[in-house]
């Protein structure tokens, strides 16, 4: 039951990542959306799943904000340190990605986490059937916008097209192979704690340090890319509303 529940997500993270794949011209507002549903992932869902965990604290701070710092500066200081950028910011109309790296570690990171969501289906199978179904419904609702941002990310940074999906196929399969393997893989709380927060750190770093700049180039007007974000945003909010 956990394999078939997690095929419903595998079908969902497909749809979103060509969804992504089909846009084309309307780029700029894909871009803008998916910084908006990043940002809802962190604050509605991550952070407070982590924080739930009951992670220890260090020098009277969680754990998981801690890493969510790490996280951010981390993913900082090696975008700076290796010049992942082309050409000045004030020229960001012809900026262009020269390096495919940070996006195939962007995708990855996006593919573990999806590895977690088949874990948690499988473990929640082990404690009920309908508490399975419960975690099963969450997490094929905010799939789709996993394999929107895995997509998106991934040829963000100038990966062709094969790449990105294969990055997506990879996302897709991960539920699947995480629901596979729960029954030998047991994730300590606190790991689980430190990994979500230090996750939430880089996600908030790519959309508001990168896809964000991307999304509001001098080629388009500010407000439908605004909107797109604040949209984004919204839907996340709305779909785990739903699904807690």
């Amino acid at each position: 039951m956990p394999i078939v529940l997690s095929l419903a997500a595998f079908l969902m993270t497909v749809v979103g990542g060509l969804v992504a794949d089909r846009i084309g011209r309307r780029r700029h507002l894909v871009l803008g959306f998916a910084a908006g549903a990043m940002l809802g992932v962190v604050a509605f869902d991550l952070l407070p799943e982590a924080l739930a965990l009951d992670p220890v604290h260090v020098h009277g701070v969680p754990l998981p904000l801690l890493t969510l710092a790490l996280g951010f500066l981390a993913i900082h200081v090696v975008e700076r340190s290796v010049g992942m950028h082309a050409g000045h910011e004030d020229a960001y109309a012809a900026h262009r990605h020269t390096r495919s790296g940070l996006g195939l570690f962007a995708g990855s990171a996006l593919v573990v986490h999806s590895v977690l969501d088949g874990l948690a289906i499988g473990a929640a199978y082990q404690t009920s059937a309908s508490l399975a179904v419960t975690v099963a419904l969450g997490v094929v609702a905010h799939d789709f916008t996993d394999g929107f941002n895995t997509y998106t990310i991934t040829s963000l940074y100038g990966n062709v097209r094969r790449r990105a999906l294969t990055l997506l196929a990879l996302d897709a399969l991960a539920p699947v192979a995480g629901a596979t393997v729960t029954l030998l893989v047991t994730i300590p709380h606190q790991l689980l704690a430190a990994y979500l927060g230090m996750f939430a750190g880089f996600l908030l770093y790519l959309a508001t340090a990168d896809i964000l700049p991307e999304a509001h180039t001098a080629r388009h007007a500010p407000a439908p890319t605004l909107i797109a974000t604040i949209l984004g945003t919204l839907f996340m909010w709305a779909v785990i509303g739903l699904t807690d």
